[in-house]
């Protein structure tokens, strides 16, 4: 199913798509839906169960807090970051909690949040059970969640029915490959922007479009210029550094160097980055690019066109993310998004594609040339594996950012200097990444089992 651009680019908090939006967006659900069928008022007590990787992770990752807040009522795309400290700490400190924002019950979290790292449900390894119980300590409903990335979520039952996901809609121009996206533009004339701009048109205006699209770049924008202003050391217990403000202040004092050193640009692909994965860290408001996990390269790469290249435009802008947008929907039909189910190169990997496709399409590519950017994006991230230190989205998911915004910048210049012709294409990099993801063993998917995570001493 084609993806809107609005549920690729989605406002939330950090410091994960998969771990903490989708667990704070589950919880909010099963209270609506306890509200709907009117047994809020009964329920005494709320037991959440995760599994898999929310299980492993989901402490550094702060999948406790997501859970608290989303049960409190709150989602991440409203949420206030200084309002859930005080919510999460008040839930701890007294022992109790305002469900669903109007009904107070006990929250004993140690005993009613449960990390049942040696179980995994079928379906995905970020899944969770919320059960509600009543005074009697009998059960009320129970209702099972699966988080699939970029914080979208999935309830079992939509599983079992196998089921369009939430979002379907009725669209001018489907797609299901980057063949068939080709041969759409090539048939009628549109470039990929104007292809997925039409298909927003089934449900927005094209006022509503250009609003929406300029918030998600306010947002990007707000995120680079907030990680760069912001000096301290990142929460977590691994003691890393936030390093955008002192390369920001380095870049100002060396401005000079840059008409001699002409690379200087990539320190501030760097530092864009760099700037927007710690806030990221630090639970800040970032924009889901596809995940939280490599929300830097996108925001990074757009700076990049916007102070760096010529000619740069308003238009361009909003060319730019709709075609990542239309690429980041191949990966999310065709593969996966999330950290968990295929390693790293369904993250930071679509994040390389997406932005290198965006960038070539805001430079005036060509469709094929457009496919061959996304292409080389993810074919040289390929096996990328997700193993997190501690847990948390810091070692080595903070500098992946930088490095793979990097190689988005140099697959658009590859694909810009060809004609659109190459042997390799975007549908079976897809293929060979999900496959790839299939085989990939479990500790490489987001467990902090193997790799970095238990190469490197986590204290």
């Amino acid at each position: 199913m084609v993806s809107s651009v609005f549920d690729l680019f989605k406002i939330g908090v950090g410091p994960s798509s998969s771990h903490t939006m989708g667990p704070m967006t589950a919880a909010h659900a099963f209270v609506e839906m306890l509200d709907q069928k009117a047994l809020l008022a009964t329920t005494a007590r709320v037991q959440a169960d995760l599994y898999g990787s929310l299980a492993l992770t989901g402490k550094g990752h702060a999948t406790d807090r997501a859970v608290l807040l989303g049960l409190s009522g709150r989602q991440p795309h409203s949420l206030d970051p200084d309002e859930a400290d005080m919510i999460v700490a008040g839930v701890r400190a007294t022992g109790r909690l305002m469900l669903g924002g109007r009904h107070e019950i006990a929250f004993d979290e140690p005993a009613d949040m449960r990390f049942l790292q040696r179980e995994r449900l079928p379906h995905h390894s970020n899944g969770m059970r919320f059960t509600a119980l009543d005074a009697a300590d009998e059960t009320l409903d129970s209702k099972v969640y699966y988080s699939v990335g970029g914080g979208a979520v999935i309830d079992e039952g939509t599983v079992a029915r196998n089921a369009p996901p939430e979002g379907a809609w009725d669209i001018p121009y489907n797609y299901h490959s980057a063949d068939e996206l080709l041969a759409i533009a090539e048939r009628e004339g549109l470039t990929i922007a104007e292809i997925a701009r039409a298909n927003e048109r089934a449900g927005l205006s094209d006022e509503e479009i250009g609003r929406r699209l300029e918030a998600i770049c306010e947002a990007m924008s707000a995120c680079i210029d907030r990680g760069i202003a912001i000096d301290g050391i990142l929460p977590g217990g691994l003691k890393v550094k936030r390093r955008a403000p002192a390369l920001y202040r380095l870049l100002l004092e060396r401005a000079e160097r840059t008409l001699q050193d002409p690379l200087t640009v990539l320190d501030w692909v760097n530092l864009w980055a760099l700037a927007v994965n710690e806030e990221n860290a630090a639970g800040g408001r970032v924009v889901t690019a596809p995940t939280n996990g490599a929300a830097g390269i996108v925001p990074a790469i757009l700076r990049y066109y916007q102070r760096f290249t010529p000619r740069a435009s308003d238009e361009g802008v909003q060319v730019f993310l709709l075609t990542a947008a239309a690429i980041g929907s191949l990966f999310k039909e065709n593969a996966s998004i999330s950290g968990a189910e295929v390693g790293c190169q369904g993250e930071v990997g679509v994040a390389c594609s997406m932005a290198a496709a965006g960038l070539t399409a805001a430079l005036g590519g060509t469709p094929g040339q457009i496919e061959n950017a996304a292409e080389i994006g993810m074919e040289h991230n390929l096996g990328l594996t997700c193993d997190p230190v501690g847990g948390l989205v810091q070692v080595p998911c903070i500098e992946r950012n930088a490095v793979g915004a990097i190689k988005a910048i140099e697959a658009s210049r590859l694909a810009l200097v060809g004609n659109g012709d190459h042997r390799v294409s975007l549908d079976q990099v897809i293929e060979t990444m999900r496959k790839t993801g299939l085989d990939m063993n479990e500790r490489y998917k987001e467990t902090s089992l193997g790799g970095l995570a238990v190469n490197v001493v986590a204290c």
